[in-house]
């Protein structure tokens, strides 16, 4: 089996790629991750796929409605500008997210790519997951099933 495929956000490869827009048409839930001083000012945080991402003190922690279980940290100036609060503990997406499948950059659905986003390094197969860019070029995998669900083409 041969290494993780790495892909960064500084990578030359993403200016090769066609990304294209997508709008968030969901409603999600958020909380900020403020520990208390003499709790870790850290969280890991075990994703649905198997790899850990890691929330600091200040990050909002945001998840599907139907599924609060499962969130993910976001930074606090990408959620500034990038999410809006609609009521407390709820927010929807302002930003844009740039979405390719990560089978344009392997060609192969079960080839393993690992992409280094903000909270750290995610392993996925590119069969089930795209690549996402955000507002400042930050980089994560996007579930493949989720698109049809949550995301709308902007275009």
């Amino acid at each position: 089996m041969s290494e993780p495929f790495l892909i960064t956000s500084s990578d030359p490869i993403l200016e090769t790629l066609h990304f294209k827009p997508y709008r968030s048409i969901v409603e999600r839930r958020v909380v900020p991750f403020f520990p208390a001083p003499g709790e870790p000012q850290t969280l890991e945080i075990d994703t649905p796929w198997g790899t850990q991402l890691t929330a600091r003190k200040g990050d909002f922690l945001v998840s599907e409605v139907e599924t609060p279980d499962d969130y993910w940290p976001i930074d606090p100036v990408i959620f500034e500008e990038s999410y809006v609060i609609v009521r407390p503990g709820y927010c929807v997406k302002k930003a844009i997210t740039l979405l390719v499948p990560l089978t344009d950059i392997t060609g192969d659905p079960d080839r393993k790519v690992t992409i280094m986003s903000l909270e750290g390094g995610e392993t996925v197969r590119a069969g089930d997951f795209y690549l996402a860019r955000g507002i400042r070029g930050e980089i994560w995998p996007y579930p493949k099933e989720k698109i049809g669900n949550v995301m709308l083409p902007a275009e």
